[in-house]
């Protein structure tokens, strides 16, 4: 049950409390004055989308809140919409929520029939939608969705299935083209790598051994003479320079132990680094030739190469194993439909028992909102191809509301009085949360005369065992309620509001005199 909803700064709403009774509280107004916009606001608080300039001028965000009473418990929620934005934001009992959360609860605590809600009625789909709901096998029809479901997805799988073995037959000649050329090379993983490092060794120790034989060249000389003679040289002539002048004798020792160091180095320049007699010079340059010319043919590099050649590989395989996962495919399609069969076969007789029931109820309700004591409803059965091979049946709604008239669907004789009140009884007799609150937006249109009494003590009826909110237009039907409220549109200093308050039994009484057109 609504018992509580706050607006704050949304369109013309300023700020708007209003606190609800249980049974039937009517809003009544003169056109244009916004009562259908408080039920948006409701709608607006429980998932309906609003736009930004649904934000009052001026006003930084709006904000709607709602109390309900679900199974004995208070339910807060609070949803706020930014201006800037257009975002919302959601709470329940202070928690930020997200819409589909809420949208989950909406069909137990509103129940919303309007004016759409008739035209809706005029869709074949809808009835058969609308009659689904009455089926007690709900078990059976859940199994029937979960098998529809993987059904759907075995079939998508297939369809990606043959599309990819369409795909890749076309390129097959190219895809074994192309891993012959690979397979032909045969590289391996890190090979050019590893090969261009040993090359790499290779010109190190080869740079190594030039140097080696340079500074031994160096030391020795080719034609001329060498560092180590001419040192000896240059050490005789300090020798005897230093005979007639003694300190002379210290850089001669000086450049006889620098002699004496280069020609221990000469020993060590005699071994130079030995190359790796393993490694074949020209295989090696030979094999990293080979790999450039299949990199340069593919235009890809090494890796992408090796991975070219597992993607080829599994392809190649999936085209070779495809028959067979397509059969294994069609197997457990196969199977699912013969489920899907069996699950129908036993919904069909229950569907059709519980239709036949429901419209018996309906035509109940039907002649007690005016209708002839012969009013019909009439389930038809109309056969429809639930999947490829599993037949099935979808209900329509045929009605006589006539003694002597054949039965005809909704939408080629209801009147717009007649929907209203074909509507009202559907909502009487299809199954909802006790809890819920049911909302009539002018659910009267299109009727008038008596016909209005029987509506309106219809709806007071109904709103003895559910809370009812009902905008109206007639007297008749505002006088039942126990909570009236007034909506109006004021004007205070150039700014337009929209105003809702409750009415004492002075202000309810002047309220009626106006809707029925008389001074009160």
């Amino acid at each position: 049950m609504l018992e509580y909803l706050h607006i704050r700064n949304l369109a013309l709403i300023e700020d708007m409390e209003l606190e609800f009774a249980p049974g039937m509280n009517v809003l009544t107004g003169e056109t244009g004055a916004g009562k259908s916009f408080i039920l948006k606001a409701l709608g607006f608080v429980l998932g309906d989308r609003l736009s930004a300039d649904m934000v009052r001028s001026g006003a930084d965000k709006a904000r709607v809140e709602a109390l309900f009473t679900l199974d004995g418990e208070e339910l807060v929620i609070r949803r706020e919409l930014l201006a800037e934005s257009g975002r919302s934001r959601l709470y329940v009992n202070d928690s930020l929520r997200s819409q589909e959360a809420v949208r989950e609860l909406r069909t137990q605590l509103l129940i919303h029939t309007s004016q759409h809600g008739q035209q809706q009625l005029l869709q074949p789909a809808f009835q058969a939608r609308f009659m689904e709901s009455v089926v007690p096998c709900r078990d059976l029809l859940e199994a029937r969705d979960e098998l529809m479901r993987r059904l759907r997805a075995e079939a998508e799988a297939l369809d990606e299935l043959k599309e990819k073995r369409a795909e890749l037959a076309d390129k097959r000649d190219l895809l074994e083209m192309r891993q012959q050329e690979i397979d032909r090379v045969a590289p391996e993983e890190g090979e050019e790598e590893r090969l261009e490092e040993q090359r790499a060794r290779l010109r190190e120790t080869a740079g190594l051994r030039d140097l080696y034989e340079k500074a031994q060249a160096f030391l020795y000389g080719s034609e001329d003479m060498g560092l180590l003679d001419a040192l000896g040289q240059f050490e005789s002539l300090l020798r005897r320079i230093g005979a007639v002048e003694e300190d002379f004798t210290e850089e001669a020792d000086a450049v006889a132990e620098t002699r004496q160091r280069l020609s221990q180095l000469r020993s060590r320049l005699r071994r130079p680094p030995v190359q790796d007699d393993d490694i074949d010079v020209d295989a090696l340059e030979e094999r990293l030739y080979e790999l450039a010319q299949l990199k340069r043919k593919l235009h890809r590099s090494m890796p992408e190469i090796l991975a070219m050649r597992e993607e080829i590989a599994e392809n190649l395989s999936f085209l070779d194993a495809c028959a067979l996962d397509i059969s294994a495919a069609n197997r457990r399609i196969a199977a699912l439909v013969e489920e899907l069969k069996g699950v129908v076969e036993r919904i069909l007789p229950q569907r059709r028992e519980a239709a036949l029931q429901f419209t018996g109820r309906l035509e109940q309700e039907l002649r007690g909102l005016g209708f002839s004591e012969e009013v019909r409803v009439i389930p038809e059965f109309l056969p429809q191809e639930l999947w490829p091979g599993v037949a099935d049946e979808k209900v329509r709604l045929l009605w006589a509301p006539n003694p002597g008239q054949p039965p005809h669907p909704l939408d080629r004789i209801a009147s717009g009085g007649e929907l209203s009140r074909f509507l009202l009884a559907l909502i009487a007799v299809q199954p909802h949360a006790e809890s819920a609150t049911c909302i009539f937006d002018e659910v009267d249109a299109g009727v008038g005369g008596l016909t209005l009494n029987k509506l309106a003590a219809k709806l007071d009826d109904f709103s003895r065992t559910r809370q009812t909110l009902l905008i109206t237009h007639w007297p008749q039907l505002a006088a039942r309620g126990q909570k009236h409220f007034h909506v109006c549109k004021v004007v205070r200093q150039g700014q337009t509001y929209t105003l809702c308050a409750p009415l004492d039994a002075e202000g309810r009484s002047a309220e009626l005199a106006r809707m029925e057109g008389r001074e009160a």
